[in-house]
């Protein structure tokens, strides 16, 4: 078997004469750093780490576990594959075995992940752990002993707040010895389901209080750029942030795979195709390699055709997405550890911290949105002390070209931080509203809820869903308001897609209402694990829509007019000829068509209007007004301006994940020549949720940074007249329409030049 430099060495220069633009960036291994903990550990806590081989603890796990011993709550923030479990293990286990045994509570983002660190608290073979997962594929009969026999409860957040902390009087002894909190995962806790996750801990905290008990957090996270900010943001606690990373890590290479451009419209290979080219001759040559792939569509495109490109190996070679039975998961990373898989394509879902311990190589399929994300995810090669390999495929879109436009970002680019809001009305409201069920509230609830309690409790006196008494104030109504509570959205309810071509309707899955018309417009295709589906009826006020399922020859795209209001402004910044503000608006936006495309060419093959009710959504923005003066200097018309900003537009909310970790879909946006409200050009950027998530503070902070890396990706990009690598948008409510690429390029070159 060939080391895996050599298969790389071999590979680019297959790719070379195929025209791919190869650029391999060697990245520096480092060496352990160990430490000694103070007292040493309790017997069987050594015995575990002598089975598992480990003689000496790296200095970050040192520091998390003397800090967590001590009761700082502390986010231990290192790279993959550094141990960061065992750091919060051997506490835990130590705690279990006082003569008082303490009990600890670990939210992970998803139930696999759970499953996975169950696997591993048990194999410390200490009886005093009493590990169990409760999640909501555990058995009603179990529960009961669950909630009696664990001392170390492995769930998730939406568990927690739906389950555990209503009926927190059950979970009275378990919450009264509660020691630790872990909440693992940090990284994934942004935008709108983090800004949820915020208040569940809050009110886990508050609870905690009723009980008597003072738990120690310990948060971990992959590389980002704030986690100190933002675990402290979750909590409201003061934490230490542990981040000097001691594992060692090989010696590797980050390979840049850059596919030609297309040449009078001729083809070019698609990333999928070159995707799966690199993962089958990984794994033909003994290496196992993972591919990671943006949707679960792209995971299974990916490992079909490198099954087809490499027959002999095809039963080595196996796709991993989310909708596949909690079995059939357990199942491929069983066989992907013992090696009877040698490559796998995958959704992000293998992102997360399941343990794949000895990759060779990994593939990414696109640059994966933040370089917090690229860190996850070339992190999982190199687990052994043998050299590794990392290549990214370009895709299509505005990061993708203007990082493999600056190929030295990928390594020096700091991580982005991520963001959430948990000050978000709505989300605050319905917190409150929780908390009160739980326990009356009172006024030591400002310190865990914040300033704005007084607004949101007053709301809820008004509506009658609050009673006063005394100092006191105690949820009215009978039913538990957690229930109508959903962590994964913005809090403005879901739709329920209903498939209907059997006997009786079969449940598909939901979206959120705003999102509804946008995305299940009567007459659209809608995709789901796979399967095509055409709407045939949207009910907004019942929130359901029917579908029936079609062959996915066809794909539809909707048209949208928008129109958006200034409600109020906190700052305005001054920048040479344009200002830049940031506040509250509100969008009034309202589907009036869609085409229909035919997928493998994007032929438009009809155009459908629809006359469906406005939506309107007050949310955070950033807008930029840019100086008339500017626009009579270039002499541009209105439709020239116009199509200029759209331009821009579309180019800055691709290149918005540079600065916090989001992605186009988390936010919108909206240009005129000629606001009504400035009276000059003007560019908004807001969050697409109610209230906002964050994001739009974060586009304002970074103003001038964010012009001129829009500016260095339009004019760079290779293409006459605009395409997805700068000026165009997938989600764009215009068809891409009224798009003007040169004019865009004056108009940044105008305003940056003044600065």
């Amino acid at each position: 078997m060939s080391d895996v430099r050599s298969v790389l060495e071999r590979l680019a220069a297959e790719a070379t004469g195929r025209g791919v633009d190869v650029t391999v960036l060697p990245v520096p291994g480092r060496i352990a750093r160990y430490g000694s903990i103070d007292g040493g550990l309790a017997a069987p806590v050594e015995a575990f780490l002598e089975r598992r081989g480990i003689a000496n603890l790296y200095g970050h796990q040192v520091t998390a576990v003397e800090a967590l011993r001590s009761g700082q709550h502390v986010v231990l923030a290192t790279g993959t594959a550094s141990g960061k479990s065992l750091a919060y293990q051997i506490p835990i286990a130590e705690a279990a075995l006082d003569t008082t045994p303490a009990t600890a509570l670990c939210l992970f983002p998803t139930k696999a992940l759970a499953a996975d660190q169950l696997q591993s608290f048990r194999s410390m073979l200490i009886p005093e752990v009493g590990a169990y997962s409760y999640d909501g594929d555990t058995h009603p009969d179990e529960r009961a002993w669950v909630r009696q026999h664990a001392n170390v409860l492995l769930t998730n957040p939406d568990m927690c707040h739906r389950a555990i902390l209503p009926a927190h009087r059950r979970w009275a002894t378990f919450l009264m010895r509660l020691q630790f909190i872990v909440i693992d995962e940090l990284h994934s806790l942004r935008g709108v389901f983090g800004s949820h996750v915020s208040h569940v801990v809050r009110r886990l905290l508050r609870l905690c209080d009723q009980y008597g008990s003072k738990p120690t957090i310990c948060f971990t996270s992959a590389t980002i750029g704030n986690p100190g900010e933002l675990a402290e943001t979750i909590a409201a606690v003061s934490v230490d942030v542990i981040a000097d990373d001691g594992s060692p890590r090989p010696d590797s290479d980050l390979a840049l795979w850059r596919r030609p451009r297309p040449i009078d419209g001729s083809a070019i290979p698609s990333a999928d195709i070159e995707v799966a080219r690199l993962l089958g001759s990984f794994a033909a040559e003994g290496h196992r390699a993972l591919a990671f792939a943006g949707s679960r569509r792209n995971a299974e495109s990916i490992a079909a055709q490198a099954q087809q490109m490499f027959r002999d190996d095809k039963e080595r070679i196996a796709a991993y997405r989310g909708g596949f039975l909690p079995q059939e998961r357990r199942e491929l990373e069983d066989h992907f550890r013992d090696g009877s898989l040698r490559a796998l394509a995958a959704t992000n879902a293998l992102e997360l911290g399941i343990d794949i311990p000895g990759l060779d190589a990994v593939i990414l399929n696109g640059f994966p949105g933040t370089i917090a994300s690229l860190r996850q995810q070339i992190g999982r090669a190199g687990r052994r002390d043998t050299p590794s390999a990392a290549i990214v495929v370009n895709g299509d879109d505005q990061l993708d070209a203007w990082y493999f436009d600056h190929p030295e970002q990928f390594i020096t680019r700091s991580p982005e931080p991520a963001v959430v809001n948990p000050s978000n009305p709505r989300m605050l409201r319905a917190h409150v509203a929780c908390a009160a069920a739980e326990l009356p509230l009172t006024p030591a609830d400002r310190d865990r809820f914040g300033d704005d309690l007084d607004d949101v409790v007053t709301d809820l006196v008004r509506d009658d869903l609050l009673l006063v008494r005394g100092r006191e104030l105690i949820w009215a109504p009978s039913w538990s308001p957690a229930a109508e509570v959903d962590l994964r959205s913005g809090g403005g309810g879901e739709v329920r897609l209903r498939c209907i071509d059997g006997p009786e309707p079969v449940l598909v899955g939901t979206i959120d209402a705003g999102r509804a018309p946008l995305g299940v417009h009567p007459g659209a295709v809608y995709v789901h694990q796979g399967r095509h589906y055409r709407v045939a009826t949207l009910d907004l006020e019942s929130r359901y829509a029917e579908l029936v399922t079609v062959d996915g020859s066809e794909y539809t795209q909707a048209r949208q007019s928008s129109e958006i209001a200034i409600v109020e402004i906190d700052e305005v910044r001054r920048y040479g000829t344009f200002s830049h503000a940031v506040g509250t608006v509100e969008v009034e936006s309202c589907v009036t068509g869609y085409q229909v495309r035919d997928r493998a060419t994007r032929v438009v093959l009809d155009t459908v209007t629809l006359d469906l009710p406005p939506q309107r959504l007050t949310t955070r923005s950033s807008w930029i007004v840019i100086d008339p003066s500017v626009v009579e200097l270039l002499d541009f018309g209105t439709e020239e301006t116009l199509s200029a900003m759209h331009a821009i537009e579309h180019a800055m909310i691709g290149m918005l994940p540079l600065f916090a970790i989001c992605d186009r879909w988390d936010v919108g946006g909206l240009s005129m020549s000629d606001h009504p409200e400035t009276l000059a050009p003007t560019l908004f950027i807001y969050d697409g949720y109610p209230g906002g998530a964050g994001i739009a503070d974060v586009a304002f902070s970074r103003g001038i940074s964010h012009v001129r890396a829009t500016h260095d990706l339009v004019t760079s990009c290779g293409c006459e007249a605009g395409c997805p690598s700068c000026i165009q948008s997938p989600k764009c409510g215009n068809w891409n329409e009224f798009l003007d690429k040169s004019a865009a390029v004056a108009l940044l070159g105008e305003i940056l030049r003044t600065l």
